[in-house]
């Protein structure tokens, strides 16, 4: 005989049981919800792409942490680390079979080489939403109040959606005589909230000098409110350039759309937020749990110009965010906000032992009441073996089963259907399955309109 494979996961990938699982799945349909009332519309592409898809803009740091390999025709293939890059060759490939503006959302698993920290894995899901055909500060707005409202739906608590525009930093830096040293200086600036002030002017200085890592420190000190900090940055820009007038006038826009929309409350300024990635050319925009800044942003993305431009020659702007998902359940894990456990069973159907019937028999009973029951909406299941009732109620109680159905011949026979209430433990005879179903359909419990009388406390 074989020795025995040990069962084991890579480091920074894991299994999802059930309960963690149900969790997930409420928090993405919470989601869809969102971004279906706002009109994005769900797509799909491969996890596997060629590399030369999947790196062309992504960035020298985001190469490195990419999972890449030699496929079995010798293609040298990836899997995708974001939903973006992906996206991008999509709207490409398909934009004379859509419409644009085109909106998209996209929920799925990516993967990324790097180091495992809380909330951080090598493979997660990411919950992305795009506005794709159109350079204009509505989008832009909209991609935020989107994030605001998906927020909202999740009950995360506080959030501040911080955002910044690439145009006023780039127009900076070239002021400064600094603009070769964008990608780098852009790089170092995402990472303040990770190494500090100190760190950060230290990297700063051996890329641009001592006066310039002071001066960019300045700029990205943000000041008391939104407008004050626009006109400071604005100010440092030379004020008369139109890209950095472009810039200030489009996060003004965004700003009046916000608080016109009663979202500006969360919305700031900020201007060290840059992104790493090099295809955001605009807005960008991070989020973060005001009760658990240290997780990191949980929304995070911004305006891609020219990222379609890789592909094809037609002009793509576009401008979207992403949800990580498994950071925001740790999150919500740590702040105990994970919500009530999600219910799958609603009822038990017992195997009870009967004399006056065999098991084939009863199993047959019992699922043709569970399949009546299904087709009025209750999600059922049949006990598969006629063992204690302790055990059965064990069951129940582990998965989270609010109710049993106490079927045998003789119940059946008299018009009776014996429904328990597991938390309560109480029972209540009904005369139909029919009248089963309303009562466990009813918002209340099947118990809050028992006659006196009509029940047991078996």
């Amino acid at each position: 005989m074989p020795d025995t494979i040990e069962p084991r996961v890579l480091k920074g990938f894991r299994d999802y049981l059930p309960e963690a699982e149900l969790a997930r799945l409420a928090l993405t349909h919470k989601l869809e919800r969102v971004f279906g009332s706002f009109g994005f519309v769900p797509i799909d592409t491969p996890a596997l792409e060629y590399a030369e898809i999947l790196l062309g803009k992504g960035g020298g740091e985001t190469d490195k942490q990419v999972y890449r390999f030699k496929d079995h025709g010798d293609r040298d293939v990836a899997l995708r680390f974001d939903l973006t890059v992906p996206f991008a060759r999509f709207m490409a490939e398909h934009v004379d079979a859509l419409y644009l503006p085109f909106r998209r959302y996209h929920m799925a698993k990516v993967w990324r080489g790097e180091n495992t920290q809380r909330g951080r894995y090598r493979e997660f899901m990411q919950c992305d939403f795009d506005i794709v055909g159109t350079d204009s500060a509505a989008a832009d707005a909209d991609i935020i109040l989107t994030i605001a409202e998906a927020m909202r739906a999740l009950e995360v608590g506080e959030v501040r959606i911080r955002v910044n525009h690439r145009g006023l930093f780039n127009r900076f830096l070239a002021v400064r005589g600094v603009a070769a040293k964008s990608v780098a200086v852009l790089r170092t600036v995402d990472k303040l909230e990770k190494i500090g002030a100190e760190e950060t002017e230290r990297l700063l200085t051996a890329d641009i000098g001592p006066e310039n890592a002071r001066a960019v420190l300045e700029f990205i000190h943000p000041e008391a409110d939104f407008s004050s900090t626009l006109e400071k940055m604005y100010s440092a820009c030379g004020e008369t350039d139109p890209e950095a007038l472009a810039a200030r006038n489009r996060l003004a826009q965004v700003r009046d759309i916000a608080e016109a929309a009663g979202a500006a409350a969360s919305l700031v300024l900020d201007p060290s937020i840059t992104r790493g990635l090099d295809y955001y050319t605009g807005l960008v925009v991070e989020t973060s749990l005001a009760d658990m800044p240290q997780i990191g942003s949980v929304c995070s993305g911004g305006r891609y110009n020219e990222l379609a431009s890789l592909y094809t020659t037609k002009k793509l702007p576009g401008v979207g965010a992403s949800i990580g998902l498994d950071r925001l359940l740790a999150a919500l894990e740590a702040l105990n906000r994970s919500g009530d456990r999600p219910e799958v069973t609603k009822l038990l159907i017992l195997n009870l032992e009967d004399t006056a019937q065999t098991q084939p028999q009863l199993q047959a009973q019992a699922q043709r009441a569970a399949a009546a029951l299904r087709r009025q909406g209750i999600a059922v299941e049949v006990f598969p073996e006629a063992k204690k009732l302790q055990v059965q109620y064990a069951y129940a109680e582990r998965k989270g089963i609010p109710f049993a159905l106490l079927l045998d011949g003789k119940a059946a026979e008299a018009g009776k259907w014996p429904l328990r209430n597991l938390a309560s433990r109480s029972t209540r005879d009904f005369s139909s399955l029919e009248e089963v179903a309303d009562a466990l359909n009813e918002p209340r419990s099947p118990d809050a309109k028992k006659p006196a009388g009509s029940g047991s406390d078996a």
